[in-house]
């Protein structure tokens, strides 16, 4: 009996041991605190934080450490704990001997026979960083994109002003003494042309004034269609640059989207693909819809210069991101195509090599 009780004593002081040891060489910060407000015993992480002594610390009430905007909401914390109400995920700041302001996460246990608080806290002071730098960010996002929609309704309202008047040119020109067939068509081109941008125009401007637009202009689109329109709007870029396009809407035709957005993506893209097409190279596009997955793709390639994506693949969507030196370069195309296709739930890959044209893959939701 002796013998297991000198056992029994000797491993009792073994865990005991084993306890002081983790408690002293714990990073997480371990305290017990007294009903008075003051702290009985912390670890050596306490005072390393906040960089006062144990004897400092102990001296004095707890709240005196504590930032002082956090001072009311940790005493009405402690008056809980009096109350035999655990506390966890407690959230407060500690202010630094040398002025720092440090996050604290608590979880703290009352045991009232003892008149005595079991605590420990985590330094969450670098994940509250991070959470106040990424809400200056959505702010500054925000602000951003707000600023963004403002110039585009801006831009769209003002430049109906003159596609309205050169409309109006084309009601007023009479054309049966032209005799020359050639004009005639060039008329009739430019009138289709401002008729078509006079129209794009209209639905931006109802885009952007409508507080709904992603949910409220979603509808069943017919690819071809939707195409059509726009290569007669650029009819002559097509013309000019001799560029061939090919079309294959075999595996499906129809597409629930935007039909302003949808638009503008073979707008951007056609445009893109034959401002940027290798010298000496005829540009050729093709435009084809797939089915994969019970998903709609929509996939345009062209065989341009292409883009190094090992220098560029991050930036490729960015708002004002240029990557030669062509004049009409403004780095708005790309974005505006990211734009449209991300705000409706869908997704855009690129598949690109210099001198290799370009793949834009397009996923619909």
């Amino acid at each position: 009996m002796t013998k297991n009780r000198e056992n029994g004593v000797v491993q009792g002081f073994d865990i005991f041991n084993n306890f002081e040891k983790f408690f002293d060489l714990s990073q997480d910060l371990f305290c017990i605190a007294g009903y008075d407000g003051y702290f009985k015993r912390i670890n050596p992480a306490v005072s390393k934080l906040l960089e006062y002594s144990n004897e400092e610390l102990l001296a004095r009430p707890i709240n005196d450490f504590v930032y002082n905007t956090d001072k009311e909401k940790t005493s009405l914390a402690r008056n809980e704990l009096k109350n035999k109400v655990p506390l966890f995920s407690f959230e407060n700041r500690y202010l630094t001997k040398s002025g720092r302001i440090i996050w604290l996460l608590w979880t703290s246990i009352p045991v009232e026979e003892e008149k005595l608080i079991y605590a420990v806290a985590k330094n969450i002071t670098d994940k509250k960083e991070l959470e106040q730098e990424r809400k200056l960010h959505i702010k500054q996002l925000t602000e951003i994109n707000k600023e963004f929609k403002q110039l585009s309704y801006s831009a769209a309202h003002d430049l109906r002003s003159p596609v309205n008047n050169m409309l109006s040119v084309f009601e007023l020109m009479d054309t049966n003494d032209i005799q020359n067939e050639e004009t005639l068509e060039f008329i009739s081109i430019l009138k289709s042309t401002a008729d078509t941008l006079k129209e794009n125009l209209d639905q931006y401007i109802g885009l952007l004034n409508s507080k709904k637009q992603a949910d409220s202009q979603l509808e069943e689109i017919d690819l071809k269609n939707a195409l059509d329109e726009v290569l007669i709007a650029v009819n002559s870029l097509i013309q000019n640059s001799k560029t061939t396009i090919n079309t294959d809407f075999s595996a499906t035709n129809k597409v629930n989207f935007n039909k302003a957005y949808l638009k503008s993506i073979f707008l951007n893209l056609i445009t893109n693909a034959i401002k940027y097409a290798k010298p000496d190279v005829l540009p050729e596009i093709t435009i084809r819809s797939e089915k994969r997955n019970n998903k709609t793709l929509l996939i345009i390639s062209d065989n341009g210069i292409g883009f190094d994506l090992e220098k560029v693949k991050d930036k490729v969507f960015g708002l004002y991101q240029t990557f030669n030196e062509h004049v009409d370069s403004n780095g708005i195309g790309l974005y505006l195509v990211y734009n449209h296709i991300t705000n409706l739930g869908g997704h855009i890959s690129l598949e690109s090599e210099v001198n290799k044209g370009a793949k834009f893959e397009i996923t619909f939701q």
